[in-house]
């Protein structure tokens, strides 16, 4: 019985260990990318957050504690992946075929992506954004800290989706890190304010399924159009997307 209690207390201590790793990680992953293109935008744009240093203060108050609510889970499931294999990642690149890591990426964005989407529009129902979304739009304009400036209820529901999906779905821990790498850095520069990338991108046939600032600026701006997260294929197809804005 003792032994039995002290593995148990062994294996609470490494959950916990690996949720803290994995809140911290999270948080300075935000900070410093966030601060990169804020830096960025402090010397393209001078003056363009000029004023907003109490908004700022705020997103990165809200951002921090949903760092917890991204971290949290992650963290079981970096737990439960290295020490009992419950999760569909995998280290072998050959475990499973070649082709199936690209494919694996572009489903999880895509999976991603509708979940955002619906789940964003439901947020746009005015009990529930009042009572949540309206955090996230308390920032006008947007800037580069805005990113995770969520209520804990929209950081939940955010957050959650792809801890989830590594049950389910297969997937390489090199594609799992690169899905990780362009939700953040999608999800900041979406919020900069400003349009980093040229015309000819942004106006491109690729750059026309795809969501940069032009894009969910108009969002911020119109609020009931513009939900997507990646891709604007459920704005067209459900008659949501309202074309860009030019912050």
């Amino acid at each position: 019985m003792p032994s039995a209690i002290s593995l148990s207390s062994t294996g609470a201590d490494g959950l916990a260990l690996s949720a803290l790793a994995m809140t911290i990680i999270v948080a300075v992953r935000y900070l410093a990318t966030s601060g990169l293109f804020a830096a960025l935008t402090a010397r393209v744009r001078p003056g363009h957050y000029a004023g907003l240093g109490q908004q700022i203060r705020r997103e990165i108050g809200w951002s921090l504690a949903s760092a917890a609510i991204y971290g949290v889970p992650a963290g079981v499931v970096a737990w439960g992946w290295q020490r009992h294999g419950w999760t569909r990642i995998y280290a072998d690149p050959h475990a499973l075929p070649l082709w199936w890591m690209p494919v694996s990426l572009l489903l999880y964005l895509f999976l991603h992506d509708s979940w955002f989407y619906w789940t964003h529009r439901w947020m746009h129902r005015p009990t529930v954004f009042r009572r949540i979304h309206a955090i996230h739009h308390a920032s006008r304009p947007p800037t580069a800290w805005a990113a995770m400036n969520f209520h804990p209820v929209e950081a939940a529901v955010v957050g959650l989706f792809v801890p989830a999906l590594v049950f389910v779905i297969p997937i390489h821990i090199g594609m799992l890190g690169l899905v990780l790498l362009i939700m953040t850095v999608m999800g900041v520069t979406n919020h900069m304010g400003w349009e980093m990338f040229p015309r000819w991108i942004v106006h491109s046939r690729i750059g026309n399924w795809l969501i940069t600032a032009s894009h969910h600026h108009r969002h911020h701006e119109l609020y009931r159009c513009n939900y997507g997260l990646y891709f604007r294929f459920w704005d067209r197809l459900c008659g949501t997307d309202k074309g860009l804005s030019a912050p």
